[in-house]
């Protein structure tokens, strides 16, 4: 059997975050819904991010209600701080909550100051009480390590941080861990180190790679995870998103992996990502159509590759 790859689509979110108009609640709905039917098993559906700071995400529970959820699929939600968590809980409660919720750290603590106005002490300050309330609630956490492969405020982040880290969130029983490459610094040759190491000391946790294009390394980046056993990736159709409208990294260039790349390629070297292929390129179209602009997909343009060639 072909080795499995997840990918979890996280357009809906990472992608929209970067949109400084209001994509509205019906088209978030649609697209959610389109990467349903595609085939992915986990989404990434809204954040529960302060409408003052991230307006596109105040009608996160509203788009929780109104997807169409298939079993077997997983829909996730961002959570930057406790009141986030607390309204994770209560869309739960409500009987239309998020599947599991990812819960945010910077590996740097000069880019978590910047990022969150809070320093490390303060975001650990009351953590394993979130966690255990989230977990209450049965929700899954995915714990996520942002600048995991460098800060573009304090340059290079050791791996004794991020080990830290992981030891922090699997303490408090969380075994889903993505490492995320916030501006893009990383390269193929350190994916494969840093995860090489992280996955002989910590065998138990499912890592996730979450890779930014910022510098056109986002794809290698991906596969260079997967060289290395990672299993699970995050990308976005298009390369949507990549950090918030109101913050400005490496002058603006930003951008995940495009999803409908990865696919493809993942597809030609012989892995099951359980993505129909015969959709793709018109889901990709769809998610083009709703932003009204073109966007970032190589294949969108160019066309699948039909077969392999020995």
């Amino acid at each position: 059997m072909s080795r499995q790859i997840t990918i979890c689509e996280c357009a809906a979110r990472d992608g929209l975050q970067h949109e400084v108009a209001f994509v509205a609640t019906d088209a978030k709905v649609s697209l959610i819904d389109s990467f349903t039917e595609l085939g992915f098993r986990r989404i990434e559906a809204t954040s529960f991010s302060h409408p003052k700071h991230v307006p596109q995400f105040a009608d996160a529970e509203d788009v929780l209600k109104r997807i169409i959820r298939r079993a077997g699929v997983s829909y996730k939600a961002t959570c930057v701080n406790d009141r986030a968590v607390e309204r994770a809980i209560q869309a739960v409660v409500d009987g239309a909550g998020p599947s599991e919720i990812s819960m945010v750290v910077s590996a740097s603590e000069a880019h978590q100051v910047r990022n969150t106005r809070r320093t490390h002490a303060e975001v650990r300050s009351g953590f394993e009480r979130m966690v255990e309330a989230a977990q209450e609630s049965g929700l899954r956490i995915v714990g996520t390590i942002g600048t995991a492969f460098g800060c573009p405020f304090s340059g290079e982040v050791p791996l004794a941080e991020v080990e830290h880290w992981t030891a922090f969130f699997s303490d408090m029983g969380i075994d889903m861990i993505t490492l995320g490459d916030t501006t893009g610094m990383a390269d193929p040759e350190f994916v494969r180190e840093r995860f090489g190491a992280l996955l002989n000391r910590f065998p138990d946790i499912v890592w996730v790679g979450h890779f930014h294009d910022t510098r056109g390394t986002g794809l290698a980046n991906a596969l260079a995870a997967v060289e290395a056993g990672v299993d699970y990736l995050d990308s976005s159709f298009g390369g949507l998103g990549g950090h918030p409208a109101a913050i400005k990294y490496a002058e603006g260039h930003t951008g995940n992996v495009v999803t409908e790349d990865l696919v493809a390629v993942l597809q030609q070297m012989g892995y099951d990502t359980g993505i129909d292929m015969d959709r793709l390129i018109e889901t990709a179209e769809g998610v083009e159509k709703t932003l009204g602009r073109e966007l970032h997909g190589r294949v969108t343009r160019s066309g699948l590759v039909t077969r392999r060639i020995d």
